[in-house]
């Protein structure tokens, strides 16, 4: 009433809320995670060579596209040209400059980038699904049409090479370099990241030698998700691209070697404080009939942060403050990759609790219960990776160009449900135990030599 004072109740605290006067309330049970109806999608051949996977899901306005081709090669000094290839693609064509050309994006609330890798090239990028024939126009343009001008390679390679002088800094680029070569010796997947010298070696003819040989549609996915119209993209994205011809079959990676378990490598880097751990070992693609128990074998390992491996040397011994282990997928092959930083001091020890979690894995018994709380955040995280426009183009586009079905995604769920505790145990006796593993430790070796001596199975420099 006006002119007294009315007494707010009293808030409830989160332990009132949550109990009774019999006890704390019982969680209601999870529900079967499920994807949503499965939205429609058209996947078909262009009449030059490149495949389009579209889906429409109209959640926004927008239209997110992927390209990706084949761009392996066992030249010396291919990472150099491929690196600046993809740094200057999208500076300018025969019929833009590079001012125009992010003006026509701009204009459409567009972006678009590219990359490359040992395996492929990558072009990718979102836009208003109103402004989806001017993006598609500076898309095709670029593909078909990209000058490299030399002023524009020039700028480029000087950007380029401070950018790799930088990262030769940085000790994780100094593990992933030296863990590649220890993984697959002089293969062209060794080679990530180019000499500053033989990018300096390179100039725009060269650049443009490799895209009239490499950029073709041959052998290429293009992956759209987005507010599309399924019946007129095909005609619409096979028209701006009519003028993009294959060429002869290139680009193909080499066999991958075989990643083979043995000795951790001792990568010595004076006066570091703090030390690199990477080790991989041999796993299998996503369409082995092993992969599912697989995948929750390497969660309850280190795949997540309740994971035994973030338990034992994070959380119990303070030894890192992140440590992960995941999949990467190469060619027709996968590895397992685990990676952990720690103090100098605790490296020796750190390494030895590594393997001890890899053997536990291996000869003890994984309980139900871990199981199913790996195959619960897995099967949650599939779903909510899938349910953005950009998420699902991602997940679509690495199983187009693995070659795996398209319909994977929705299928594993299932497959994760149908694994059992006793198949979870027998891929980790198979694919998880210590001498599967290789791999090596960036430090001080002044510092580390004498405890990994001590440790055992390392080399030192």
């Amino acid at each position: 009433m006006t002119g007294q004072n009315v007494e707010s109740p009293r808030r409830r605290t989160a332990e009132e809320i949550g109990s009774t006067d019999r006890g704390p309330r019982p969680l209601p049970a999870l529900g079967t995670a499920r994807f949503a109806e499965q939205p429609p999608r058209i996947d078909t051949m262009l009449p030059n060579g490149l495949r389009l996977v579209a889906v429409r899901q109209p959640t926004v306005p927008m239209v997110e596209l992927r390209l990706r081709l084949p761009f392996a090669g066992t030249e010396r000094d291919h990472a150099a040209r491929s690196e600046l290839l993809a740094s200057t693609l999208l500076t300018g064509t025969e019929r833009r400059d590079r001012v125009a050309m992010d003006t026509d994006l701009a204009m459409v609330g567009a972006d678009l980038g590219a990359g490359v890798d040992p395996e492929r090239l990558s072009i990718a990028g979102n836009a208003l699904a109103s402004g989806l024939d001017a993006f598609l126009d500076v898309f095709a343009d670029a593909v078909t049409g990209a000058a490299y001008r030399d002023h524009e390679v020039d700028r480029e390679r000087d950007r380029l090479v401070e950018r790799i002088g930088v990262a030769r800094s940085q000790p994780g680029t100094i593990a992933r370099e030296a863990l590649q070569r220890r993984r697959f010796g002089d293969h062209p997947l060794a080679r990530e990241l180019p000499s500053t010298n033989a990018v300096r070696a390179v100039d725009a003819d060269q650049v443009r030698a490799l895209h009239d040989q490499l950029v073709r549609p041959s052998g290429g996915v293009l992956v759209m998700v987005g507010d599309l119209d399924l019946d007129a993209v095909a005609d619409q994205v096979g028209d701006r691209l009519a003028g993009w011809r294959p060429g002869p079959a290139t680009g193909g990676l080499p066999e991958v070697p075989r990643i083979e378990g043995g000795d951790v490598l001792l990568v010595d880097r004076p006066g570091a404080v703090q030390s690199q751990i990477r080790l991989s070992g041999q796993a299998i693609p996503r369409h082995h009939p092993d992969y599912p128990a697989l995948q929750l074998a390497n969660l309850v390992f280190g795949g997540y942060f309740s994971s035994r491996l973030v338990e034992n040397i994070r959380e119990d011994k303070g030894y890192t403050y992140s440590a992960h282990s995941t999949f990467e997928f190469t060619g027709d092959t996968a590895g397992v990759l685990c990676e952990a930083d720690t103090a100098s001091g605790v490296t020796a020890a750190a390494l030895m609790e590594i393997r001890y979690e890899l053997a536990r894995m291996a000869v003890a018994p994984i309980g139900e219960e871990e199981v199913t709380a790996a195959r619960d955040y897995l099967i949650g995280l599939l779903l909510i990776s899938t349910s953005s426009q950009s998420g699902l183009a991602a997940n679509l586009q690495n199983l187009a160009t693995a070659g795996v079905s398209l319909d994977w995604l929705r299928e594993h769920p299932d497959r994760l449900r149908a694994v059992t505790v006793e198949q979870v145990s027998e891929a980790a006796r198979r694919y998880l135990a210590p001498p599967n593993f290789t791999g090596v430790v960036v430090g001080d070796a002044a510092v580390l030599g004498e405890p990994l001596r001590a440790l055992g199975d390392v080399v030192l420099p």
